[in-house]
């Protein structure tokens, strides 16, 4: 089993790493994390190469992110929330999943053969907006073949209390990752 993590949260020590960090925990196989705040990833400059090339003109971390997507079994995509959206540096990676999108459309391609788990890990406090940031990332899961869509794991209590303490957010990572840990 192998699992793509992208992390959208600057803090390596906040409550989007630390969700992430009991997901891993429970996780079967190898487990790969994209930190877009740390990724050597530049953002789609839409030069629309890849509307007649497989793959990105930009060479930079992305290339092996490519490679792994093809591969993996499991996607999650877990961000913090910053104006109702997941974070701007992990939609910047994000976007890079253009390629994928023109494959489909321009080249009548299947860019990603094998089909994928997704999930989403949304975290924040204040007025909430996790439903639009989850929205967002569902979105990019389906990019990258995530046929089965695990429902969004949302915790928007951040201001009263860390994710990680929170009973009812802590139980649906696990039942998560017991889902995300059985064979397709």
């Amino acid at each position: 089993m192998k699992t793509l993590i992208f992390i959208g949260s600057p803090r390596k020590n906040g409550n989007t790493s630390a969700l992430v960090g009991l997901l891993q925990e429970k996780l079967e196989g190898e487990v790969k994390l994209v930190r877009a705040f740390d990724a050597n990833i530049r953002a789609c400059v839409d030069c629309r190469w890849c509307e007649k090339h497989a793959g990105c003109a930009m060479k930079d971390g992305m290339q092996e992110i490519y490679a792994y997507i093809q591969d993996c079994d499991n996607v999650v995509i877990a961000s913090s929330v910053n104006f109702c959206e997941i974070t701007g540096p992990l939609l910047s990676v994000l976007s890079r999943l253009q390629t994928y999108y023109n494959a489909r459309r321009f080249r009548h391609e299947k860019p990603i053969a094998k089909q994928k788990k997704g999930l989403a890990v949304i975290v924040g406090g204040g007025d909430g907006g996790g439903d639009k940031a989850a929205a967002t990332a569902r979105l990019a899961l389906r990019e990258m073949n995530a046929k089965s869509l695990l429902q969004p794991i949302i915790y928007e209590g951040t201001d009263k209390k860390p994710a990680a303490e929170d009973e009812d957010t802590v139980r649906k990572i696990a039942e998560a990752a017991a889902e995300l840990n059985k064979a397709q």
